[in-house]
């Protein structure tokens, strides 16, 4: 870990010391801290209103499914629900991640501490199922009304449950059974690549075992 990611979890452990204790990582970039989901709220106001961290600005919100995930041995559950955090004034930026329960996860709303929460919510819990717990109108954002289940879990079919359609005559959405049959796309193998040929020449001709040399050469 880098001295600059290393103050900047130092100071994160230290404002949320009397909370909870923190783990902490560097992934892909950015300083990564897990946190039990009954403290989140709490936690979120702290990197808040800390001025140290001063997180004033929610980025992004995401629901994640690892249930596929190579590296699910490792999680602590299936589903967690993850906060991308900016500090403005301090140009500090952090993740936070919540693991939830597999068979219904749910966690409390941080609407009340960043507003542009809303929406990210509505999408996490449209599109992954996941509840937040006190949002003032949590229902679905991207998908209809109508929509069974939710697209982005892993276990969703690919093809979807249903077909919709307007229909002229009715002159309305109509929902009909999927009519394509679903189909697992195996990646092409490429047995030659020409972009190492020249490498694969040069590597041939240096490792002669007969010490022949190239054709064109002295006699």
């Amino acid at each position: 870990m880098s001295q600059y990611y290393s103050e900047l979890s130092d100071k994160v452990s230290n404002a949320l010391a009397e909370i909870e204790t923190v783990n902490a990582v560097v992934a892909h970039g950015e300083l990564t801290i897990e946190v039990n989901k009954d403290n989140l709220v709490q936690i979120c106001q702290t990197l808040r209103d800390n001025q140290e961290l001063a997180f004033d600005t929610m980025i992004d919100l995401c629901g994640v499914d690892y249930s596929t995930y190579e590296g699910s041995k490792s999680c602590a559950s299936r589903y967690a629900s993850v906060y991308h955090l900016l500090s403005v004034k301090n140009n500090h930026r952090i993740r936070v991640r919540t693991w939830l329960d597999d068979d219904f996860p749910m966690v409390d709303s941080v609407v009340s501490v960043w507003s542009g929460a809303n929406w990210f919510e509505r999408e996490a819990f449209d599109l992954v199922g996941i509840l937040y717990s006190g949002h003032p109108d949590l229902r679905r954002i991207l998908t209809d009304y109508g929509f069974i289940g939710h697209p982005l879990r892993k276990d969703f079919p690919v093809v979807g449950q249903v077909e919709m359609r307007y229909d002229a005559n009715k002159q309305r959405v109509v929902y009909e059974p999927v009519s394509i049959e679903e189909r697992i796309n195996i990646p092409r193998i490429i047995r030659d690549d020409n972009r190492y040929a020249e490498r694969f020449a040069n590597l041939s001709s240096n490792n002669d075992p007969a010490g022949n040399e190239s054709q064109g050469g002295s006699a």
